[in-house]
């Protein structure tokens, strides 16, 4: 089927010619360095920025397009930067931003490519590269087990193992804090700039400061409310927590806030639970206190009866917690992986893409409570490796190995023809190695 832009059908060779148009990416030099892959491999690549902390992480200046118009003139330029300089691929982090939402509806209609990035379904190990959309926009979204086992009857590769270590909260920390400070202390060129978040610049600013401050001690917290729950020798089940402000959640759930979440989990957990059986509450690893979760937890617990039985835990690793959890609830946080991995029951609020009836539980919340129904082990298996073979790549945007292991695997599968989904199904997909083996 021919491909055209702008009336006129485009060539074999106009095809190769590819012109990458950079939005906004992901906090630090990530962008950057795979700016300067694709450049190396022939392509030409541009970077729209809407502040100074997009200017002060990339610094190839000959290749920066400012954009310091109010929101609402956005599409006009955008559409202008397509047509002078021919862009065939629209590289972004985050499907949901105004700025990147409006950019993939000009794309649907120019043939042009959108790259997506975000954290990975399987983080913290991997990052989701995807074509066109992620999450709740996921080509996933809409694909059953069924289709994924039958790409993989053309692949006979072990899946991919994580690394026995492997860890960028500090450094994601560090340059979110100093991504909002050249926003904050720099951002005169770009007066019209409006985040894509409720709360001011200066406030995101002063909560990665007080994270990064406090890390130490919040370190100590959580490693003893962890002891407490293992040594307490009651069964327990697990609430895992989000970021309000995360796109998968303001976008694809059906609460307007994590309180509303915690207030039908406790309800029913009151109305379903054995009475000798307690609920944990694990916040998300960067949950940096704009959310009152901690006070309406006592409330709630006030409320229902459940004064005692209700233990809130402050971020960090889930493993620990996992070892002896009955069940878990969450809205649609990818740590839901982590739990079907282990084959425990899990009910889903939100759209997720593992929200898969052959792993996921559909029984009502104080049923589900009271006795939940267990995963499909190995479907969920199956969905796994399907996504360890396509979407999800190993590396991080932030750490610097983190970084180098991740552009060695996703400036190919950027350049070719298939997206990762489709590459699987053709038999072309190039194998990803072991991770164990990474240094």
């Amino acid at each position: 089927m021919p491909m055209w832009r702008n009336g006129v059908e485009m060539t074999s060779t106009a095809r190769a010619e590819r012109v990458f148009l950079f939005l906004q990416g992901p906090h630090g030099p990530f962008f950057h360095g795979l700016g300067r892959m694709l450049r190396a491999a022939g392509g030409q690549v541009w970077r729209v920025g809407f502040n100074a902390g997009d200017r002060a992480f990339w610094p190839h200046r000959a290749s920066y397009l400012p954009f310091r118009g109010k929101p609402g003139d956005w599409p006009a330029a955008l559409a202008a930067i397509l047509e002078q300089r021919n862009v065939t691929d629209i590289v972004l982090y985050g499907d949901t931003r105004p700025v990147h939402a409006a950019a993939i509806a000009a794309a649907a209609s120019r043939a042009i490519t959108v790259h997506v990035f975000e954290e990975g379904y399987m983080r913290p190990y991997w990052v989701t590269y995807e074509r066109g959309g992620s999450n709740g926009n996921s080509r996933l979204m809409d694909m059953p087990i069924s289709e994924m086992q039958n790409a993989l009857a053309l692949s006979d590769l072990e899946a991919p193992l994580p690394p026995a270590h492997w860890g960028d909260m500090r450094q994601h920390m560090f340059y979110g804090a100093l991504y909002h400070w050249f926003v904050m202390f720099a951002n005169r060129a770009y007066r019209n700039f409006r985040p894509h978040r409720d709360l001011s610049v200066t406030r995101e600013f002063r909560l990665y400061i007080k994270r990064l401050l406090l890390m130490p001690a919040h370190g100590i917290e959580r490693r003893a409310a962890t002891w407490r729950i293992r040594s307490g020798g009651f069964p327990y089940h697990l609430a895992l927590l989000q970021l309000e402000h995360d796109s998968s959640f303001r976008m694809h759930s059906p609460f307007a806030s994590m309180t509303d979440f915690l207030a039908e989990i406790l309800q029913g957990f009151a109305q379903g639970a054995p009475p000798h059986h307690h609920l944990v509450v694990k916040a998300h690893p960067l949950e940096d206190g704009r959310a009152p979760i901690r006070a309406e937890l006592a409330r709630l617990s006030r409320l229902h009866g459940l004064v005692g039985r209700v233990h809130y835990v402050r971020g960090g690793k889930l493993a620990r917690l996992l070892d002896d959890a009955r069940s878990a609830v969450t809205v649609n946080s990818t740590a839901g992986q982590q739990v079907l991995w282990r084959g425990i029951p899990l009910r889903v609020f939100g759209r997720a893409v593992y929200a898969k009836p052959e792993f996921v539980s559909g029984q009502r919340l104080n049923d589900f409570f009271t006795c939940a129904t267990r995963p499909d082990n190995r479907a969920y298996k199956d969905f796994r490796r399907f996504l360890l073979e396509t979407s999800q790549v190993p590396g991080g945007f932030y750490s610097r190995r983190g970084r180098r292991q991740l552009l060695r695997h996703v400036t190919d599968m950027m350049l070719s023809p298939l997206d990762p989904y489709d590459a699987l199904k053709s038999g072309t997909a190039a194998p990803r190695q072991q991770l164990r083996a990474v240094t």
